[in-house]
């Protein structure tokens, strides 16, 4: 594939050395030098890309996938923060007969964590002798707190313990790729289900096997849809 980077910091830079490892080709990156409120994504700067990668902030990340959406390009959005506007986008979507991914975390491993802790809920919300809880870790540049993926693990958790759902902590300190903590605690015992990212690589990896995916097709998927399809 002919890829483009919108946004080119630690995220975007690792995506080009894996995508690069992986045969893919980008043929351009877009960040706050040359796409100042989207400026850059342009016909002529966007011409020959098959798909585009979105690793940018929340504010500028729905402008970005605008301009990115009327010209057809097929987008991979791992920006979080910016979901209130997540039924906007897709109308833009439908409307242009494009196609866009978005998923509040790309890594293989965590979309498994996904189900793990879901199932695990199911099991522990049958006694009420055991209170769950969210913990998550991540370095101080990110911008979003609780992180996109907390999020995500709050609404999995909620489905099953409706008002018992705790509310994510969030700690920004120190240069933690992302550690997310879900267990459930009882005066008897603690049971602790955890994830850590040891690097960026594992999201690359994600973004760019969803970028394979949406060759070729239209419409909105959420990651985990593209992820266990088959």
């Amino acid at each position: 594939m002919k890829i483009a980077i919108v946004g080119y910091g630690k995220m975007g830079q690792m995506i080009e050395r894996t995508a690069k490892s992986l045969g893919h080709d980008v043929i351009a990156h877009f960040d706050i030098d040359n796409n100042v409120e989207g400026s850059g994504l342009t016909a002529e700067n966007l011409s020959g890309v098959d798909v585009s990668l979105e690793f940018s902030t929340p504010e500028t990340a729905v402008e970005n996938l605008r301009r990115l959406i009327v010209q057809k390009i097929p987008v991979v959005v791992g920006t979080t923060g910016w979901y209130g506007r997540l039924e906007e986008v897709k109308q833009l979507v439908e409307k242009h007969e494009s196609s866009l991914v978005y998923g509040a975390n790309f890594s293989i491993g965590m979309n498994i964590f996904f189900r793990i802790v879901r199932d695990a809920s199911q099991m522990f919300a049958r006694y009420t002798e055991y209170d769950p809880f969210l913990v998550e870790h991540h370095h101080k540049f990110k911008k979003d707190a609780p992180s996109g993926t907390a999020l995500v693990i709050a609404g999995l958790m909620k489905e099953i313990y409706g008002e018992r759902t705790p509310l994510a902590v969030a700690i920004r300190a120190g240069y933690v790729p992302g550690t997310h903590e879900a267990g459930f605690d009882s005066e008897a015992d603690t049971i602790t289900l955890t994830h850590t990212a040891r690097s960026r690589e594992g999201f690359a990896r994600g973004a760019l096997f969803a970028a394979e995916r949406i060759s070729g097709r239209r419409g909105v998927y959420e990651f985990s849809e593209l992820l266990f399809e088959d």
